[in-house]
């Protein structure tokens, strides 16, 4: 028996000739007009749709700096969902602060520690605690008072972050949803 032709399966593994399939690949285009990078970055179209965009990358995040997901909703249909997404995401909220080898009894994370001693208190120091030093500090070290001092500005700038963090954390254990 005769074979046809020869065949061009001889690579590993065998699934035809190398170079064989010349057709060329589709590649979709960004969806921005004008855009000629590849489209490969989905967006939806409105909220709780369906329906994508492709963007490149570049406009993705152009796209998803401007990303409302409450646009078109009433302000009843707005709270309500804000309430079910906080309330879903609760479970998380709850373990926020407590970090891996925290220092201190557990309750406060490292940065915290950090910010008490900054802002010169005790690891059990409450928050108005730290409201009172943060406003004697900060009144001592602002640049008003003290122009042209770059220490007392660096450390101006230390004691605001530091009372950021521990607000922040504040707010974080305070929060009820």
């Amino acid at each position: 028996m005769a074979r046809a032709g020869r065949r061009n399966d001889w690579g590993f593994p065998r699934w035809g000739g190398y170079g064989a399939d010349r057709a060329a690949s589709q590649v979709r285009l960004c969806d921005r007009h004008g855009c000629e990078e590849r489209g490969d970055c989905p967006a939806p179209k409105s909220p709780n749709s369906k329906e994508r965009w492709y963007f490149c990358q570049a406009h993705a995040a152009e796209y998803n700096r401007g990303w409302d997901y409450f646009q078109g909703l009433d302000e009843e249909e707005r709270a309500r969902r804000e309430h079910d997404e906080r309330r879903d995401a609760g479970g998380f909220s709850g373990g926020a602060f407590y970090g891996w080898g925290a220092a201190g009894d557990g309750s406060r994370s490292r940065d915290e520690m950090r910010a008490l001693e900054i802002l010169e208190l005790e690891v059990d120091a409450d928050f108005e605690a730290v409201r009172k030093s943060w406003r004697r500090l900060a009144k001592a070290n602002h640049p008003d008072v003290k122009p042209n001092d770059k220490d007392a500005a660096l450390k101006f700038q230390a004691i605001q972050a530091a009372y950021d963090v521990l607000r922040t954390a504040e707010e974080r254990r305070t929060f009820k949803p």
